[in-house]
């Protein structure tokens, strides 16, 4: 048995690269290459790594002590990042900002990133990987500004996406 000690869900980091380009709710082509990194990131809390199922309900005729449920259409929840910022050669990385302005400004076609966040055991080992698909930025806030706290470049990114799965390393 693993020691639980060992897996800390607190020290995770996150990389994005642009996805390849593809219609709307379908699969990246097949062996698509990994496209331009936009960053890598740490961040202090990341939440949204969940899949919700639709459950439809069918109510069978003559059938009266319940219903017959079937499956529905998946939902995934919002990835939100708090408290980190992304970087590159030792320095902020300003991409995400311009992503986003990209996006805002009705640059086409958007430009869409997976992402892989990955958990780490004190050893600093990769011990679980959470990737979703074709990621938009949904929200960026940046922290108060005062002198007074240390506080980081970026306080929450919220990434909407087409698709998560959990893997090991």
């Amino acid at each position: 048995m693993a020691d639980p000690s060992l897996l800390r869900s607190f020290r995770f980091r996150v990389q994005l690269r642009q996805a390849p380009q593809a219609a709307a709710g379908s699969p990246p082509p097949a062996g698509a290459p990994a496209g331009e990194r936009l960053g890598d990131g740490g961040f202090q809390e990341c939440s949204g790594l969940e899949v919700e199922m639709d459950v439809q309900e069918y109510l069978e005729g003559g059938r009266n002590d319940g219903v017959i449920r079937r499956v529905g259409r998946g939902k995934y929840s919002n990835i939100v990042l708090k408290r980190g910022m992304f970087y590159a050669d030792g320095r902020v990385n300003g991409d995400l900002w311009t992503w986003l302005q990209s996006v805002i400004s009705g640059e086409r076609p958007v430009r869409r990133y997976n992402g892989t966040i990955e958990v780490m055991s004190v050893a600093d080992e990769v011990v679980a990987v959470w990737t979703f698909d074709r990621g938009l930025p949904a929200k960026v806030k940046g922290p108060e500004l005062n002198a007074k706290t240390g506080e980081i470049a970026i306080e929450e990114l919220t990434i909407a996406h087409e698709g998560l799965r959990l893997g090991t390393p």
